[in-house]
């Protein structure tokens, strides 16, 4: 164990070695990585960030639950206790007289309320689901319906299927950018390795003399891509940090605009570890090519 150990750790060095001896060239390629993480990183990033925007704003993948104008409170309470079983999310109550005041201040409502004989409007109950795909949120709809005392149940199911059409096909956009660019990074890895490996041709030889594996030519290698990736995914995390703070202040001001409050949000814990993990294995996939290549065919 030991030995294994002290094997790979020498490799690490000797990687590090490597790494440091041409800064230009490393640096540089350190942004070619970066920069081909960053593009697929802030895709995922705008799509959540919409996501979690249309989520929070008024009447957006929400259900609205009126109830019958003669339902007492009984009858809302037995809504209550049912919402608590069939639905995971959050839900809120309206009164009646809630939502008239909330028309009364509305602009222009105000003669027109007070002219009315009594209140006209239901009390009624808005649902934020967990699960806010067409399918779960027309199920969900149905089965209110079909609740006592409960009058109309209202849904935008088509603006709820076009949403989700819309995220499914910028998923899929994202993630063949996301693939192209770890195609590229492949790439460059390889090619990095390969200059590596020319460089070194002489160093490689007599160490196949001396009776050196391959696996252990092998191993300073997979290292040096390993961690020029796993840089590379740090300067993506930077990249997506700095354009998230860019732009925070922008769209906030865009949402307030709308009479939205909206705070852009940086990369998550998951999305920078993800970054960290696929710039490092492609480095490391992209130094194996190389070395193998290499070490199969040396001329």
């Amino acid at each position: 164990m030991s030995a294994w150990f002290n094997q790979h750790l020498t490799a690490l060095r000797d990687a590090l070695r490597r790494l440091t001896a041409t800064p230009l060239n490393s640096t540089l390629s350190l942004f070619v990585i970066g920069i081909a993480l960053t593009l697929p990183a802030a895709g995922w990033q705008l799509i959540d960030n919409v996501q979690r925007a249309a989520s929070s704003a008024s009447g957006v993948q929400q259900i609205s639950l009126f109830m019958a104008l003669n339902a007492e409170r009984k009858d809302i309470a037995e809504i209550e206790s049912r919402l608590k079983l069939a639905v995971a999310g959050r839900w809120r109550f309206i009164s009646r007289e809630e939502a008239l005041k909330r028309l009364q201040g509305t602009a222009g409502m105000a003669d027109l309320i007070s002219s009315l004989p009594k209140n006209p409007l239901p009390d009624a109950f808005v649902i934020d689901p967990v699960d806010t795909s067409p399918e779960a949120m027309a199920q969900m709809a149905k089965t209110m319906g079909a609740w006592p005392k409960v009058a109309h149940v209202q849904l935008d199911a088509a603006w709820v299927k076009r949403f989700d059409a819309l995220l499914r096909i910028a998923r899929l956009a994202v993630s063949l950018l996301a693939a192209v660019f770890a195609a590229a990074l492949v790439v460059v890895t390889f090619n990095t390795i390969r200059l590596q490996i020319l460089a070194h041709a002489a160093e490689i030889e007599v160490a196949r003399l001396i009776g050196a594996t391959d696996a252990w030519i092998r191993r300073p290698f997979a290292y040096f891509g390993a961690i020029q990736g796993l840089l590379g995914g740090v300067l993506a995390i930077l990249l997506v940090v700095i354009g998230s703070r860019l732009l925070t202040s922008p769209v906030a001001e865009l949402a307030e605009l709308y009479g939205a409050s909206f705070t852009l949000e940086g990369p998550s814990v998951s999305l920078a570890a993800a970054l960290l993990a696929a710039g490092a294995s492609l480095g490391w996939l992209g130094a194996l090519l190389s070395v193998n290549l290499s070490l199969k065919h040396p001329d």
